[in-house]
């Protein structure tokens, strides 16, 4: 099981700075428009951090996404 946790902190991390850049945001622009703190961001996207819920659904509104977009494996 500690081996997924990282998998899955590495996914959503790729998902989320994939998803922000197609949508032409950088990380300050998106760090505002869901109120977490830019260096935040940046952690999330190295998958450094995990998140709540609170904040997953923040990111998903403030990129026009589905929560399971940001936390698919594109993979399968």
């Amino acid at each position: 099981m500690s081996t997924q946790a990282p998998d899955i902190l590495r996914l959503f991390g790729t998902n989320l700075r994939r998803i922000r850049k197609e949508r032409g945001f950088s990380q300050r622009e998106l760090s505002a428009r869901c109120n977490v703190d830019n260096a935040d961001i940046s952690r999330m996207e190295n998958g450094e951090i995990n998140v709540t819920l609170r904040t997953l659904s923040q990111l998903a509104d403030a990129l026009e996404v589905a929560i399971l977009e940001l936390l698919a494996d594109r993979k399968t």
